[in-house]
């Protein structure tokens, strides 16, 4: 491998990787992280070198940014450096990996609102909502505390999409609400692609509600639509309903986290919110997994002190 390439600083083999490798793949919020990753390593790391990079000055690297970023940013900070870096040592730029037991720390986290809310009060909150028979807001709160749809997955919904014989809503696309004109864009992997089954209730609810709308226009979309604002209209709900305010991707969070306490498997439950693979939903349930085997210790326990 040329002297030249083992001499290119750190953030320009990460910048031209992305652009080979990220650019055209990946959607474009996924790829603006990739561009703000770049801008912290020409801040943190300006003359670091490709040649340079050992175990010590990449631990350097975390260290740093970890001083004003939370343990869980500096993560996913770590998994897009250490993508392009496996690349240049499998291109013999490197001749060890340099992020092999690396140590990833972070600032305290902030006081954060509640991740989820439990059934009690869900269904406190779900029976505060104005649910009539024009579509509003409200119904769109409702379907995610439902389905746990992201939220642009939500937005993205069509009448065509609901198929009311089998019970099914078809996710296959997004909304891109993030841009002023908006329009239809892909989800966010192949996974997120899936039929989300549907209880009866929420079947018939929405058969009436469509009944007449077009069937291939999204169903909450009328005009520009922002996260905050549907945020701002749930944490009214739940202060009307004095319960723990939340966002409107904890409602994501508080269908999973139900359904896991209601006995539904972890498999299941990450095939219906549209994880690429099982570790994502370990690693954000992990604190409700660990209070479910705890629960199963104790019932095995008492199974095996009545084997006489």
């Amino acid at each position: 491998m040329s002297k030249r390439k083992q001499n290119e600083l750190l953030h320009q083999y990460f910048i031209e990787w992305v652009h080979m490798y990220k650019v055209g793949a990946i959607r474009e919020t996924t790829l603006q992280k990739y561009y703000i990753s770049h801008k912290h390593l020409v801040n943190l790391a300006p003359t670091l070198r490709l040649k340079d990079l050992n175990r010590k000055s990449y631990q350097q690297l975390m260290n740093d940014f970890a001083e004003t970023h939370e343990r869980q940013t500096t993560m996913d900070f770590h998994h897009q450096v250490k993508s392009a870096i496996f690349d240049a040592f499998d291109d013999g730029l490197l001749e060890r990996d340099p992020t092999r037991k690396v140590v990833i720390k972070g600032k305290k986290p902030s006081s954060k609102r509640a991740q989820y809310l439990n059934q009690f009060e869900l269904k406190a909150l779900l029976n505060e909502l104005e649910l009539g028979t024009e579509v509003n807001y409200d119904w769109l709160i409702f379907l995610i505390a439902k389905t746990g749809l992201r939220f642009g997955e939500a937005l993205g919904v069509t009448p065509n999409d609901f198929d009311f014989s089998r019970q099914t809503l078809d996710i296959n696309k997004t909304w891109n609400y993030k841009k002023a004109l908006g329009g239809f864009q892909p989800t966010k992997n192949q996974s997120s692609n899936r039929k989300v089954q549907l209880d009866w209730q929420t079947v018939m609810q929405f058969s009436h509600l469509i009944v007449n709308m077009n069937p291939n226009e999204p169903i909450f979309v009328k005009e520009r639509i922002h996260n905050s604002t549907i945020n701002q209209i749930l944490q009214r709900h739940c202060r009307s309903t004095n319960v723990p305010e939340i966002t409107i991707h904890s409602l994501r969070h508080t269908h999973a986290s139900l359904l896991l306490y209601g006995g539904v498997s972890i498999a299941t439950v990450a095939k219906r919110l549209g994880h690429s693979n099982i570790t994502t939903t370990q690693n954000t349930y992990l604190h409700i997994i660990h209070e479910l085997e705890n629960q199963d210790n104790n019932k095995m326990m008492n199974v095996l002190s009545n084997i006489i």
